[in-house]
């Protein structure tokens, strides 16, 4: 029997271990524990769908099924996850690099090398921050944190604050940093989607349809997330200030679209993350026994959501075929 290495113990990699446990997988992580890129998120962050449509097969989530965990508490339910499961995780494990030769996928890692005939890269899809070319156009005095790399409001320094994206991130955070700093949230409005409608059965069935067209995904992606905590009204009585998006950097200081120039100490990136994937030595398409889970729109809508990732292991499982 050949052996079977998933890259990542986040959701999307425990599951992918699970539905592949007749191949006796091998979750390969490079946190120190499991659940950690769970608990380095901002502080206050939430699931934004309720805990019954997040759980991984087999174990439901703690609590109220239409509840909410936060950060902390999805990352320990992966923890213990892992743990009832029997799945054999490998902490402190990065990928560096990958080579497909002679029939076997050779990775090198910081644990040593690792030899596989199937790989699943299960890593993720928000692992590098996005942030606009002009970011470095900032004046260096202006303090800058995307949005994986916050931590809270005490972590900043005195004066007006910048949330740049205007999505759920942005929302949370702007409406947190409110209570100590003058805040401006900048960025489109995406929308809001009612928490009785996150809740419903309807939201879950829409997330079954098929991928978009091409045109279609590339316009979601570039949209954010619609809002389900905040409202217009809210935010406001928070303190924030909505500004339309920034468009460029003049003398130092980001650019409004309707001219205003901001006079802001930091700027908070909620711009987006895209999938580390510079490790793969090949395209995809090229290399066998190779699979992805977690990446958003690959098979349906809610690819790249908790609650697509089990639907999505069990077609790659298939995909791989038999041990």
């Amino acid at each position: 029997m050949g052996t079977t290495v998933v890259v990542g113990a986040g959701a999307a990699g425990l599951a992918t271990a699970v539905r592949l446990r007749r191949h006796d997988p091998v979750v390969l992580d490079a946190g120190a524990r499991i659940g950690d890129s769970w608990r380095q998120r901002y502080d206050g962050l939430r699931l934004f769908t309720p805990a019954r449509y997040c759980a991984l097969p087999g174990l439901a989530l703690p609590g109220d099924p239409d509840g909410h965990p936060d950060k902390d508490d999805y990352a320990d339910y992966l923890e213990e996850y892992a743990a009832r499961q029997r799945i054999e995780v490998r902490l402190g494990t990065e990928v560096r690099a990958h080579a497909y030769r002679d029939g076997r996928h050779h990775l090198s890692t910081t644990a040593g090398p690792v030899v596989a005939d199937r790989l699943v890269w299960a890593g993720g899809a928000h692992a590098v921050p996005v942030v606009p070319p002009f970011a470095g156009a900032l004046d260096p005095g202006i303090r800058q944190v995307h949005s994986a790399g916050y931590r809270g409001a005490a972590g900043l320094p005195g004066g007006p604050v910048l949330v740049v994206g205007a999505g759920q991130s942005g929302a949370d955070i702007a409406s947190m940093v409110a209570a100590t700093h003058r805040t401006y949230l900048a960025g489109p409005r995406t929308g809001r989607v009612p928490l009785a409608v996150a809740r419903g059965r309807a939201v879950r069935a829409l997330y079954r349809l098929p991928v978009p067209g091409d045109a279609a995904r590339r316009f979601l992606r570039r949209r954010a997330s619609p809002l389900i905590w905040h409202t217009a009204r809210s935010l406001a009585a928070a303190g924030v200030t909505r500004v339309p998006r920034v468009t460029s950097v003049h003398h130092g200081r980001p650019v409004l679209a309707d001219g205003r120039v901001l006079d802001v100490a930091t700027v908070v990136w909620c711009t987006g993350l895209r999938p580390r994937l510079d490790w793969l030595g090949a395209r995809p398409g090229d290399v066998p026994r190779l699979g992805f889970v977690g990446l958003p729109f690959q098979h349906t809508l809610a690819s790249g959501t908790l609650g697509g990732m089990a639907p999505d292991a069990a077609r790659v499982a298939r995909h791989l075929g038999p041990p």
